[in-house]
């Protein structure tokens, strides 16, 4: 075992330990022979096991339940055979790892925990062209992911992907959490239902992170980190056979593909992104979890000093028909400011009529002065981001000529919006994207987004997106519903950063809200509102509302102390649909944050999280008429001890807030 430790515990602490635990790196070697390979995580917990058998095949268990029964892995190409059978298993490797490491962006935690067994699996075919594909794979005491690696044809030119083969093969008919987004071309915002997975159509295209509830002290979610060069993927669900619910890969085929066409070429190495199982005895211990990011590379940036999380106001036509003027922007500007927030994002027409071919990302329209209100944002210490269409910037290399001119301006990030796609050509193009933004100082948010994949590690001006249903839907959806807002916290917040853009301060009864009338009102309480902000993970934290609606009122107070980025996160309580309550600390401050579906409901907070000692604590809460006058709250401050038991009343689609802090 090798320790190594950082000189410097305050910029970075890095504890690694290695163990090659098996390596046979020659063909007749007593591994080769091995049909069944087993690796469990570093407590044992969960485990992984591959057969090699008749086809390739893996299961996955946790606590000796069965999680995955045995279900497939492979490829089918064009052109040639299918791959996954009639294998030789030519080299095995093992290691453990147990690292920590400090992101640049702190999205749930100062320090992760990376500790993990891992085996490498490569494989050759016995016969025909003898094509190799390697297995990697790792097992963490929080879930199981594998990946493969396929190599160059004999021919020089492009190999072509129909489908992947991997399948997920859960056992009994669970609960499960289904996001169908109906076809490939999609900005991934839908609502996760609950159903059984009998009762899931065959035509399901089901978004991730796909959550199921094994049991009740076991969930698995499955999802996907590190997408690159390669197309997203879908869940599709095929008739119980025997008692097993096969779940299928489904990948984004190529533009102008058909749905069984080609959905990744390649002509060198191909390195798949990770398939993920995230496994906890709880719902709410997924939230904790830090495999994505785990799963992706350390930071590639060599200057990361400029890139800066916060709070954001934003002038869009959320609240009302915000005009693109010089006062508006200003308003907003001068909401920021006085909320103590770092950011003001200016939205769409600010470069005229967008997604049009004469469209010009580098030129203002006529009614902005830009450098007037750079100059002003500066003398308010905000910074502007500013709001593009993908087209737009994709025109003509056009973003070669704007993001260097962003960054002279003094602009901070971009906003792009209208992918809605994640086919292999849109993946690299987001990384394209992150990659030259980062060159010039620029953080990226994109909108009309697919999930997460934990590319934020690696590129940390990559720095949220959108790819949820997310506040907007009050606009113009009875969608957006509290049973909703507490179901993404333990379905797609686990894939990482969402940009709901909460902050609704018009807050009425379901009865009330009338969507077609503006300005809009959301159907929840001010609190719960104020508890999307501790809830929700995004470092970059977009307000939605009107500065009118929100300055000297009930509950402003409290968005100027949460942050946006934390060093450590406990999950309280909470079940999809039901309500969600978790601690979450930066420096020596923490918060508490809970939310509520429709009907009333008491809890309780306990304050074990905290370090032992006496707490200041203000808290906001709904008001005991806040069933009928959402926007009503009650703070208090008294004093706490560690270990303290809180009671809680919310109302329906209520929440619950709360600072704690040392006490003097």
């Amino acid at each position: 075992m090798v320790c190594l430790q950082s000189p410097f515990p305050m910029v970075r602490t890095i504890q690694r330990a290695r163990i090659l635990l098996a390596a046979s790196l020659v063909m007749g070697a007593a591994s080769v022979h091995a049909q069944r390979l087993a690796l469990s995580s570093p407590s044992g917990k969960v485990q992984m096991t591959v057969s090699n058998d008749a086809r390739l095949t893996y299961t996955v268990t946790m606590n000796g339940a069965p999680i995955i029964v045995s279900s497939p892995m492979g490829f089918q190409f064009k052109g040639e055979p299918d791959m996954g059978g009639d294998l030789t298993l030519i080299d095995e490797k093992r290691e453990e790892v147990n690292e920590r490491w400090a992101p640049v962006v702190r999205v749930k935690h100062a320090q992760v925990l990376n500790h993990y067994k891992g085996l490498q699996l490569h494989f050759v075919e016995k016969s025909g062209s003898r094509r190799r594909m390697d297995v990697e794979i790792r097992a963490y005491d929080d879930g199981v992911a594998f990946r493969y690696q396929l190599f160059r044809a004999e021919k020089v030119g492009n190999r072509s992907i129909l489908r992947e083969l991997t399948g997920f093969n859960v056992a009994g008919d669970p609960k499960a959490w289904v996001a169908d987004y109906h076809g490939y071309a999609t900005p991934q915002e839908g609502e996760y239902l609950p159903k059984a997975l009998s009762a899931v159509p065959d035509s399901v295209k089901a978004g991730l992170p796909f959550l199921l509830e094994i049991g009740k002290h076991a969930y698995a979610a499955i999802t996907e980190a590190k997408i690159d060069n390669y197309p997203g993927f879908y869940i599709g669900v095929q008739p119980a056979n025997g008692g097993v619910t096969p779940l299928i890969t489904k990948l984004s085929p190529l533009p102008s593909e058909p749905e069984t066409g080609v959905k990744a070429r390649f002509a060198d190495k191909l390195y798949t992104p990770w398939r993920v199982v995230m496994l906890a005895e709880s719902p709410g211990k997924l939230i904790e979890s830090e495999i994505v990011s785990n799963l992706n590379d350390p930071v590639a940036l060599k200057d990361v000093s400029w890139i800066k999380p916060g709070m954001s106001a934003w002038d869009h036509w959320w609240s009302g028909e915000a005009k693109m003027d010089m006062p508006t922007i200003k308003k907003y500007i001068d909401f920021a400011a006085v909320q103590g927030w770092p950011y003001m994002l200016i939205d769409w027409q600010w470069y005229g009529e967008p997604n049009k071919p004469e469209a010009d990302i580098t030129k203002v329209a006529p009614q902005l002065d830009m450098p007037a209100l750079i100059a002003y944002a500066k003398k308010k210490n905000v910074r502007l981001w500013l709001w593009l269409y993908d087209s737009d910037v994709n025109r003509n290399n056009i973003l070669e000529k704007a993001f260097p001119l962003y960054e002279r301006w003094g602009i901070a990030g971009v906003k792009i919006d209208f992918m809605d796609r994640d086919d292999q050509d849109m993946v690299n193009w987001y990384r394209d994207i992150g990659k030259r933004a980062a060159a010039h100082h620029l953080l990226v948010d994109f909108h009309g987004a697919y999930k997460p994949d934990g590319i934020i590690r690696t590129y940390p001006n990559m720095i949220t997106r959108e790819g949820v249903q997310g506040e907007e839907y009050y606009k113009f959806s009875d969608r957006e519903v509290p049973e909703h807002n507490v179901t993404i916290p333990f379905t797609r917040m686990l894939a990482g950063p969402m940009d709901y853009t909460p902050g609704g301060f018009l807050n009425v009864t379901t009865a009330q809200i009338d969507r077609k009338v503006l300005p809009t009102k959301v159907n929840d309480t001010r609190v719960a509102e104020l508890a999307k902000f501790v809830v929700y993970e995004s470092p970059f934290m977009v307000d939605c509302e009107n500065p009118d609606f929100v300055l000297g009122q009930p509950g402003a107070d409290f968005l100027k102390l949460v942050p946006s980025v934390w060093d450590d996160l406990h999950v309280l309580s909470g079940y999809p649909g039901e309500h969600v309550a978790l601690a979450r600390r930066t420096g020596g401050k923490f918060f508490v944050g809970a939310m509520n579906n429709s009907h009333a409901r008491s809890i309780e907070i306990k304050l074990d999280f905290l370090p032992k000692g006496r707490y200041t604590m203000t808290t906001w809460s709904d008001a005991d008429d806040a069933d009928t006058n959402p926007t009503h709250l009650v703070k208090r401050t008294r004093t706490v001890s560690a270990g303290d038991v809180v009671p809680v009343k919310m109302a329906g689609s209520g929440g619950f807030v709360a600072e704690l802090k040392k006490a003097p």
